[in-house]
């Protein structure tokens, strides 16, 4: 045995239709071996608030060790874990193929699991993952849920705080009254013949964000592609289940899979790419599916045909070289790196789009934006996610750039009211293919 590991991490698939799956004590006994595993290394200890909820259970127990800690402290523990997968990803020297195989955020995930098993989940939780029908609905009146959800609507969102738990004070998604699927029928770009890569085509998966919350980054993805000769469909069967996933509902993640993969099954056939729109999406796509429905042959080929939007266009300029007219955009960018973005280890794509343009003018920053899907929205987290995201909105403000973006659309709006609390934010962008659009003189 090695202390530590240098490979690079391999996940193994979940091995969630074992009915050791949902054993309780085994659970228990695998909380224990991984925690205790995280306790001798420690070196996580500033990387969310999962782990130091852990250490100080562990510090605060009768022997200082995980011998004398009561399993009810764990749920804690879980509760803080946001699936970013960065401890995976980043700073584990444990994670497959070392001998100890530790994967935190599975862990972390068949906890979830286990607990949805065996006591459900609230009515609260589960309606909010329902993204399909909760975007259909809003949509059907979206200048009535955005008014209502407007964080100035103190008495309305105090309402919506009692009823759903989301922070009165924390910035909520907007609705758009036509779905981005709707728009596309409408109107599809003209593709640009003499472009160097005219002959793509690709599929774009909406996502549930990108279909019913903001359609504008969609828009400028076609925009961008097909002057770049890229011919693009709109296809959104339905989401992805990422926030499903988080509520430890891994049999409905797994439908969610096989729906998916079914209607994009024959674009992938007739040579379309897929390309998701949000990174939190693309992870699910590429990795998290695979794992989670390891047999399903359109699943594993949805792997393989999969690009992140930032990775998509990167691509082409790379290979064949972007079409020309990009003009300069003045006063300078400053770009969070989302954790999903990391999470699918392809380098910082985002960072590597925006030094497209004429005259680049790019701050990075890597840091958490502190807010985790939904969990940073509720009200028993919502101080802690900010204050988790607090480095990371210094580092934009400190940027002193004239435009903010994060490829995650949650994280942009949650570090903006980080820097907000600062003093003040620059024009937020929901993601850099938007600077992009605006460089080749499109709105």
């Amino acid at each position: 045995m090695r202390e530590g590991g240098l490979e690079a991490p391999v996940r193994r698939p979940l091995d969630w239709q074992n009915p050791d799956f949902y054993d309780e004590a085994k659970l228990d006994a695998e909380m224990r071996r991984g925690l205790d595993i995280c306790h001798g290394c420690r070196r996580c200890f500033n990387l969310c608030d999962s782990f130091p909820r852990l250490f100080d259970l562990i510090d605060s127990s009768k022997s200082g060790e995980l011998d004398t800690v009561d399993s009810r402290g764990f749920a804690r523990v879980v509760d803080a874990c946001t699936l970013c997968d960065m401890c995976f990803m980043t700073k584990c020297p444990y994670v497959p193929p070392h001998e100890f195989a530790l994967d935190f955020p599975h862990l972390m995930l068949r906890y979830r699991a286990v607990e949805a098993n065996k006591n459900g989940v609230s009515l609260a939780d589960h309606a909010l993952a329902n993204t399909d029908r909760n975007g259909k609905l809003a949509s059907k009146a979206a200048w009535l849920v955005n008014w209502a959800t407007r964080r100035p609507n103190a008495r309305v969102r105090r309402f919506i705080e009692r009823i759903a738990g989301l922070d009165h004070d924390a910035e909520l998604p907007k609705y758009a009254s036509k779905t981005l699927a709707a728009r596309a029928r409408e109107n599809s770009p003209t593709v640009n013949k003499s472009a160097p890569a005219f002959g793509r085509k690709a599929v774009l998966y909406a996502t549930c964000f990108g279909n019913y919350n903001n359609p504008q980054v969609g828009l400028a993805a076609r925009t961008v592609l097909a002057r770049n000769g890229v011919e693009t469909e709109v296809v959104y069967p339905q989401c992805c289940g990422m926030p499903l996933l988080e509520q430890g509902l891994v049999s409905e993640v797994a439908q969610a899979a096989k729906t998916v993969a079914t209607a994009l099954a024959p674009w992938i056939a007739e040579g379309y790419d897929i390309i998701a729109l949000v990174p939190s999406c693309a992870l699910m796509l590429k990795f998290e599916w695979p794992l989670i429905v390891a047999n399903d042959p359109n699943v594993q080929r949805l792997a393989k045909s999969t690009w992140d939007l930032s990775e998509y266009i990167v691509d082409i300029a790379s290979k064949e070289g972007l079409a020309p007219g990009l003009k300069p955009i003045e006063g300078g960018v400053a770009l969070h790196i989302s954790c999903h973005s990391r999470a699918q280890n392809m380098g910082h794509k985002g960072a590597d789009l925006l030094r497209l343009l004429p005259q680049a003018d790019v701050a990075v920053v890597e840091r958490c934006s502190g807010h985790g899907g939904a969990w940073g929205c509720k009200a028993e987290h919502f101080e802690t996610a900010l204050k988790v995201g607090k480095p990371a909105a210094r580092q934009m403000q400190a940027a002193g750039k004239r435009f903010i973006v994060s490829e995650c659309p949650l994280a942009g709006p949650h570090v903006a009211q980080g820097m907000e609390r600062l003093g003040g934010v620059p024009e937020l962008l929901a993601h850099p293919i938007e600077l992009m659009a605006r460089a080749y003189g499109e709105e």
